[in-house]
C-alpha cells in the first residue's frame, strides 16, 4: 500500500509494485496563465518584464534596483536593430551605482593570460620544493 510524507515544500510518494499494476486514475489540470497567483518566468504573459522571478537574484531589489529595472527595460522593449544599443545609457548608470556597493555587487576580473602563467610557476615550483624536501 502506498503511502506519503511531507518533508518542507516537499511530498514524497512511495508505493509498491502493486500500486503500479492497477492504471493510474491521477487528472492532471491544466495551468489558468490568467492566474495572477501562479508564479511566472521572467516575462508574464502580457509580455511585461515580472520583478519579483527569483531569476533576477534580488537584482531589481538592491540600492540599484532602479537603476537595474530601466537598463533592463529598455534592453526588453528595444527595437533598434541591434537590441539594446539604445541603452548604452542606462547601462552605464547602472554600472556606476553598482560600482559604489562593491560587497553587495562584486566585479569579475578578467585574470590575464600572463598572471595565470605565473601562478601556475609559483604553485610547480612550491610543489618541487616539497618533494625535494621530503626525499
Amino acid at each position: 500500500m502506498a503511502y506519503c510524507r511531507q518533508e518542507g515544500k516537499d511530498r514524497i510518494i512511495f508505493v509498491t509494485k502493486e500500486d503500479h499494476e492497477t492504471p493510474s486514475n491521477a487528472e492532471l489540470v491544466a495551468d489558468d496563465p490568467n492566474d495572477p497567483y501562479e508564479e511566472h518566468g521572467l516575462i508574464l504573459p502580457s509580455g511585461d518584464i515580472n520583478w519579483n522571478c527569483p531569476c533576477l537574484g534580488g537584482m531589481a531589489s538592491g540600492p540599484c534596483g532602479e537603476q537595474f529595472k530601466a537598463a533592463f527595460s529598455c534592453f526588453h522593449y528595444s527595437t533598434e536593430d541591434v537590441k539594446g544599443s539604445d541603452c548604452v545609457d542606462q547601462f552605464r548608470a547602472m554600472q556606476e551605482c553598482m560600482q559604489k556597493y562593491p560587497d553587495l555587487y562584486p566585479q569579475e576580473e578578467e585574470e590575464k593570460p600572463a598572471d595565470r602563467l605565473e601562478e601556475t610557476a609559483v604553485s610547480e615550483a612550491a610543489t618541487t620544493k616539497e618533494e625535494e624536501g621530503s626525499s
